[in-house]
């Protein structure tokens, strides 16, 4: 499985200029109570890959992955990767880094 870890400021760079689409896997409960501004969400717990491609072909984006802390964003890759998609890029930190950072959150 090939997993790449990106770091907070690749993320915030392309989420300000509009090249990355942050798919957030943490559960809808914690979706709700903050969220990295920009990102969507898709649990984990209900993985669809077939969503997640039309999600992508849709968006047209650059697709990464995300949670809480960086566990459930590989378990993402390789669910994805398992269905045939060719994604492999989560933000290593997640969350709990760019809350921590005093990055802006959503609510």
């Amino acid at each position: 499985m090939k997993v790449v870890d990106l770091d907070r400021e690749t993320v915030k760079q392309g989420l300000a200029d509009g090249s990355l689409l942050l798919i957030d896997v943490r559960e809808d409960h914690e979706f709700a109570r903050g969220r990295i501004p920009g990102s969507v969400s898709h649990p984990l717990s209900s993985f669809d890959p077939e969503a997640v491609r039309a999600l992508i072909e849709a968006d047209g984006r650059r697709p990464v992955f995300s949670c809480a802390s960086g566990v459930r964003s590989v378990h993402a890759i390789a669910a994805a990767q398992r269905a045939g998609l060719d994604l492999s890029e989560h933000y290593a930190g997640a969350f709990k880094d760019w809350y921590a950072a005093g990055e802006p959150v959503e609510s």
